[in-house]
């Protein structure tokens, strides 16, 4: 059996159909003249074994073949099926019909003629359970009668036989096509191999295992799924499990439809259920699809009535890393000196990510320096890194500097420390072999502790500009959910978003979640301590750098202190300290005047209070027309202090009367 050409396929499929359908014409024609004599003969018998002698050779074979062989119709149900595509492919055959009915009104073909007409026929042809009617190869209209019922072929399977190939309009909008397999690391081509041996190999009499793909990877099991069907000679559709209707009506139709869809375009479905909403219904299609099926999960999916087999999918190594980028920089990878290891380290990218990255650097000058490519490759992983995570947090666009912060030494050193161990993670972890040993403990996660104000963002801010990585912020106010399981959901949804990039993750007010450990009493606590847990293990799970904040350190628990690798205390300013930061708090473009250090230190606030006061004050003297001076920050200072519903003494903040009465200033806040 030789292949031919689509054309040349198409044709032969064409006239094969038109010669099956014009055998339905001859035997309903003699079957009209028969009625009209006397002494009636027997029905000429169908021609279809020298219709498929004819077209044996045809490969693929023809739609008609193909159909009635994957849904098992018998010559009868083949037969019907023929005379409903022959009612609208050939207007001969429908106004045949409307004579034998005798009536030209009556046009559609009915099952009472079936019987009549064709050889081998059956009453079961049409039942509810039958191929006809399960698949909805047709349909029936209400009537008084089920043999006076007019039948009609389904649109899509009518188009089917004629060699057009299309998604069933009523799956569009649930079910998509994956058009196209990206390129897959060599642990994910073994589990595509795997899939399909395990698929080859599987008992034909029973419905083939449902393979789940577990594991956070994913972007990947799409791809996996892709080339395993793919060598199965399958097309891949996918459908969110979101979009499996509750309705055991509506998803025993969607159960059909796809079923026959599958059989109609030689497919295998992906159902994405990397977060379970609506568990019972998933469970239940899951359960009664029959066909090549795979889940995207997470955790692996427990199933009653079906037999499945669990795959996971692990993150690349380092080296399969490596491995994506030196494929898709080509020879300009040497020009890097070793900073893709940084890279494959850093980043958890997918081949199209890495591609998409590595294409800004092979469009950029070739006069560049190796330090200069390895920034620009860097900034362009951060840019295809974010997608997914600006949808769940803010990013804060990091604008401190080291010279910025006003802390004591020792915290200082210990912000040092904690980009060193940053900086220095792929040569420790990697080269020096400390990954291989266990990847427990691997995160790098830190906790800032002190009041409002003190600098703790400004921190976050200055370690994201030193290492040169993205700064997200995630108020775990609004993550910590009432209904048990939520916030679990909620802080897998934001790491799972964060692998990829590598970020800095800034998770604020953490006494939120990590009060005090509370005694098991009831389910909430016991789901309550559950979710500290988890937020902590996917901290030290974390490649990048997870970070919390907190004002009031004492009321976490200490077994969960233990488990954060940096605490930084940031302290209430000293009045040295307070002195310094009014030093740094104005630009150096900003015009100020015979400003009194000392008399400012002397206000009992924090360096987030300074930066208010400073900057209150320089709108007060932009719009009097001065430079900025101590009038203007006093007035400043006394609407913060207002603010912070706090009373300013004294001794806080004295402005002599000359200075009072050389700036005149509008008050125009009341204050």
């Amino acid at each position: 059996m030789t292949h031919i050409t689509h054309e040349a396929w198409l044709e032969q499929n064409q006239r094969y159909l038109m010669a099956a359908i014009a055998d339905v014409h001859t035997q309903l024609q003699a079957h009209g003249e028969q009625s009209q004599m006397e002494n009636p003969e027997s029905l000429p018998t169908s021609s279809q074994d020298s219709q498929q002698n004819t077209f044996q050779n045809l490969s693929p074979p023809p739609a008609l073949t193909t159909l009635c062989e994957s849904f098992g119709l018998t010559r009868f149900e083949r037969s019907i099926l023929l005379l409903c595509a022959g009612a609208e492919l050939d207007s001969a055959l429908a106004d045949l019909i409307a004579v034998v009915r005798g009536d030209s009104r009556r046009a559609d073909p009915v099952f009472s003629l079936a019987l009549s007409v064709f050889p081998q026929a059956h009453w079961s042809a049409l039942a509810p359970t039958a191929p006809l009617r399960r698949w909805r190869l047709i349909e029936t209209e209400p009537s008084t009668r089920l043999t006076e019922s007019p039948l009609q072929i389904d649109e899509r399977v009518l188009h089917y036989l004629t060699g057009i190939s299309y998604l069933d309009s009523r799956l569009q909008g649930m079910i998509k096509p994956v058009r196209k397999s990206q390129q897959l690391i060599d642990s994910q081509h073994k589990l595509a191999e795997q899939m399909a041996k395990l698929w080859l190999e599987s008992d034909t009499t029973l419905p083939r295992p449902i393979i789940q793909l577990t594991g956070e990877q994913q972007s990947s099991k799409q791809a996996i799924a892709a080339k395993a069907c793919a060598a199965m000679g399958l097309q891949l559709h996918a459908i969110h499990c979101g979009d499996i209707p509750a309705s055991p009506t509506e998803r025993e139709a969607l159960t059909r439809l796809w079923e026959r869809e599958a059989v109609l375009s030689e497919s295998a479905l992906l159902i994405n259920c990397e977060t379970i909403e609506n568990q019972r219904a998933v469970s239940s299609f899951l359960e009664n699809t029959q066909g090549i099926t795979i889940i995207s999960t997470r955790e692996p999916h427990s199933l009653r009535d079906r037999s499945s087999i669990s795959l996971e999918v692990l993150k690349s190594s380092t080296q399969e890393q490596l491995k994506l980028w030196h494929q898709a920089l080509g020879s300009k990878a040497k020009k890097l000196n070793g900073q893709l290891e940084n890279l494959a380290w850093q980043f958890q990218m997918d081949a199209p990510s890495v591609n998409a990255a590595s294409a800004q650097m092979l469009n950029a000058d070739p006069n560049l320096g190796s330090d200069q490519l390895g920034a620009k490759l860097w900034d362009a992983c951060r840019l295809q890194a974010r997608q997914r995570l600006d949808e769940l947090a803010q990013r804060i666009e990091p604008l401190a500097q080291w010279e910025d912060l006003v802390l004591p030494e020792a915290q200082l050193s210990t912000l040092r420390e904690i980009a060193m161990h940053v900086r220095q993670r792929a040569k420790v972890y990697e080269s020096w072999g400390f990954a291989a040993k266990g990847s427990r403990g691997l995160g790098i996660s830190a906790l800032f502790a002190g009041p409002s104000g003190t600098g703790k963002t400004m921190a976050a801010e200055v370690l994201a500009n030193e290492l040169e990585l993205d700064l997200y912020r995630i108020d775990l106010s609004q993550i910590v959910n009432k209904y048990i399981g939520e916030t679990e959901k909620n802080l897998r949804k934001v790491f799972d978003a964060a692998e990829q990039s590598g970020a800095i993750l800034l998770f604020d007010e953490a006494d939120a979640l990590f009060g005090k450990r509370s005694d098991v009493k009831d389910s909430h606590d016991r789901y309550s301590n559950i979710e500290c847990s988890y937020l902590l293990q996917r901290m030290e799970a974390y490649s990048g750098f997870s970070l919390l904040t907190t004002n009031m350190k004492q009321a976490l628990d200490q077994a969960f202190l233990r488990r954060i690798r940096f605490a930084v205390q940031f302290p209430f300013p000293s009045a040295e300290q307070r002195a310094e930061i009014w030093r740094r708090v104005f630009p150096t473009q900003t015009p100020t005047e015979d400003l009194d250090i000392k008399q400012l230190s002397r206000l009992d606030i924090t360096g987030g209070n300074i930066r208010n006061i400073s900057m209150n004050a320089a709108f007060l003297a932009a719009e009097a027309g001065d430079s900025v001076g101590m009038p203007h920050l006093e007035q400043a200072a006394r609407g913060e202090y207002m603010k912070l519903e706090k009373p300013m003494t004294g001794s806080e903040f004295v402005v002599n009367q000359k200075q009072r009465s050389d700036n005149k200033i509008v008050n125009n806040h009341g204050y």
